[in-house]
C-alpha cells in the first residue's frame, strides 16, 4: 500500500490576540496613600474623614484596615488597606475632574424614555458609584422636576440624595459648609435653565420668520 501524503498539523490559533486583549484592558487606579485627617468618598456612604490606620485581628491574621468616619450618618467604617482600591475609596475628586463635574450641570438634561423603575435603579447606581460626574448628571436629570407638584416622592428623594452627594463632595474641597455648596451647584443649573430658555426662544423666533 502505497504510503498517504503527509498530514499537517492542526491549526492552533495564535495566542497574540489574547494578549492584546489583556493588555487593551483600563489600566487599574493607582494605589492611593491615606491618612489621618484626609477626607476621602466611599461611593456608598459619601464622604468622610480618615481617622488612622489600625492593626485587627481577623480569623487569627493581623490585618491593617482604614478608619473612616461618617459625621452625618454616626457611623465608623474599616476598609481593609489591600481592598481600599477594589472598594472604592478615593480621595476627594481633584480640580479637573470636579470641574467637569460642575460644567457637566450646565448641560441639557437627557431623559430616557422608559419606565421610571428602570431609570430610578440607573440614577442610584450612578449615585452608589462615588463618581461625582455620574452624581452630577442624576442632579442634572432630575432638577428640572425639582419642587414641580407632578415630581413623584422616589424621584425627589433621589434628587435629593444626588444634590446631597455633590454638595457634601463640593463642601469639603471647597472647605466651606453643604449650604453654600448648594448654592455653588445651583448657580451652575442656572445656567442650564439660562441656556434651555434662550434655545427655546431661538427656536419660536425662527418659526416665526
Amino acid at each position: 500500500m502505497m504510503p498517504g501524503p503527509p498530514q499537517r498539523p492542526p491549526h492552533r490559533p495564535s495566542a497574540a490576540p489574547a494578549t492584546v486583549a489583556a493588555a487593551s484592558k483600563a489600566a487599574p487606579r493607582p494605589k492611593e496613600e491615606f491618612k489621618a485627617g484626609d477626607y476621602v468618598v466611599y461611593p456608598t456612604h459619601g464622604v468622610g474623614q480618615v481617622q488612622g490606620i489600625e492593626t485587627i485581628e481577623a480569623a487569627g491574621y493581623a490585618l491593617q484596615v482604614i478608619v473612616v468616619t461618617f459625621e452625618e450618618n454616626r457611623m465608623t467604617l474599616r476598609v481593609p488597606v489591600n481592598k481600599a482600591a477594589s472598594s472604592g475609596l478615593r480621595k476627594l475628586a481633584a480640580g479637573a475632574m470636579m470641574q467637569q463635574a460642575l460644567d457637566t450641570l450646565k448641560g441639557r438634561a437627557r431623559i430616557k424614555r422608559t419606565m421610571w423603575s428602570r431609570r430610578a435603579q440607573e440614577y442610584e447606581a450612578k449615585i452608589n458609584s462615588g463618581d461625582p460626574i455620574q452624581i452630577a448628571e442624576v442632579v442634572r436629570d432630575l432638577h428640572r422636576n425639582a419642587g414641580q407638584p407632578d415630581q413623584s416622592f422616589s424621584e425627589r428623594q433621589i434628587y435629593e440624595q444626588a444634590l446631597d452627594r455633590l454638595a457634601a463632595e463640593v463642601a469639603a474641597i471647597d472647605g466651606t459648609d453643604k449650604a453654600k455648596a448648594v448654592e455653588k451647584l445651583m448657580t451652575y443649573l442656572g445656567k442650564a435653565e439660562k441656556g434651555a430658555k434662550e434655545d427655546k426662544a431661538d427656536a419660536i423666533e425662527a418659526a416665526a420668520e
